[in-house]
């Protein structure tokens, strides 16, 4: 067995500095570097005073590191500098709350001990991933919630997408959340879904331009400061890939299990497949695998073509051993929608049945 970057966060994400902090939610890692079972990497201070004070902590992960199994060597090396010219000054955080004062979103998130929670009153939290961008992963998610709602399911949709939230546009909210006690963020309603999405707290064009630290620290709170009620179900609409947002909601939140979102195209399903693995690795289960954009029918004629290919994601649920949850159609009506703020499923057309067949699977299978 050997140990992976992954195994290394997770470890790191348990010693706290005297701050309060993590070595892992402090960002002072770098290099880190992993040949078979031999570990290294640099802890990068900001003044000696700084390296002085983390002298502990990294002696501390040094020996938690050599007794995680498939760990042969620890190498730790401590740097200090002075401070730095900025060449790209990070966003201040949102804000949004009471009078004097209110809530701030990206900020670092606080110390966790223990393995995942749960969130108080919501029964079950999935989470639709993929490997890669420009699969439909945001679309799939919001006409998913949209869908469960119409089957008598009380829904949350949470867009953990910070850097490209894309669900206030595709929910058709733009009303700033409130939070009356500048503790509690009050989410949105739509379409019978309660949605949050840091989007609705920012300009559609404005960038959010935060290093991993702000970015966990503010799906932290998405997920423990938002008022989300009585809930069957949260849908949580993540990012492509397998970064720091996966990573910590995978290990701090209890997850029922995830979704992940294919194209039928290999280059697609190459990236899906390195979504699959994250899952495993990080001990979520996975619910099923959706192929989207699967069939395309010609508006004028009706005939039936499959631009992307078809199949392909059936046959790596069959080779995995893993539900497929079904295909859905690529459908301009299904882009107008979305863009709109209705999404399809709303409607009563092919497209909208595929995903009202969607949710049904996922109640009948006690998914949702």
């Amino acid at each position: 067995m050997t140990v992976d970057r992954s195994a290394v966060f997770t470890i790191l994400d348990t010693i706290l500095t005297p701050d309060g902090r993590s070595l892992a939610a402090r960002d002072v890692v770098r290099a880190l570097d992993i040949q078979g079972g031999a570990v290294r990497f640099v802890i990068e201070a900001a003044d000696a005073e700084e390296a002085r004070a983390l002298q502990p902590a990294a002696a501390q992960a040094e020996a938690a590191l050599k007794a995680a199994a498939g760990v042969t060597s620890v190498q730790i090396v401590m740097t200090a500098h002075g401070p730095a010219a900025k060449s790209a000054p990070q966003a201040a955080p949102p804000n949004l709350g009471a009078q004097g004062g209110g809530v701030k979103i990206g900020q670092h998130p606080t110390p966790h001990q223990g393995g995942p929670a749960p969130i108080a009153g919501i029964s079950r939290i999935i989470a639709v991933g993929s490997g890669k961008g420009g699969v439909g992963k945001s679309t799939v998610s919001s006409n998913l919630a949209v869908a469960l709602a119409r089957a008598g399911r009380r829904v949350g949709l949470l867009d953990a997408d910070i850097y490209g939230p894309s669900q206030p546009r595709m929910m058709g909210v733009n009303k700033r959340p409130a939070s009356p006690d500048g503790k509690t963020i009050e989410p949105l309603q739509a379409h019978g879904v309660t949605m949050m999405s840091i989007g609705l707290m920012l300009r559609e064009d404005e960038a959010v331009i935060w290093r991993g630290p702000m970015l966990m620290g503010a799906l932290q709170q998405l997920l423990t400061q938002v008022a989300w009620g009585r809930l069957d179900v949260l849908i949580i609409d993540l990012p492509p890939g397998t970064g720091d947002v996966q990573l910590s909601l995978c290990q701090r939140t209890q997850l029922s299990g995830a979704i992940v979102v294919s194209t039928p195209q290999d280059v697609a399903l190459l990236d899906a497949r390195k979504a699959l693995d994250m899952f495993a690795k990080l001990k979520t289960p996975v619910l099923g695998l959706i192929e989207n954009m699967s069939t395309y029918i010609c508006p004028n004629c009706g005939h039936e073509a499959h631009l992307f290919g078809h199949g392909g994601v059936a046959a790596e649920a069959q080779r995995l051993d893993l539900p497929f949850l079904g295909e859905l159609p690529l459908s301009i009506d299904v882009r107008l929608a979305g863009d709109a703020g209705t999404p399809i499923a709303l409607g009563d057309s092919p497209a909208s049945a595929a995903y009202a067949r969607l949710a049904e699977r996922l109640i009948a299978g006690g998914m949702a």
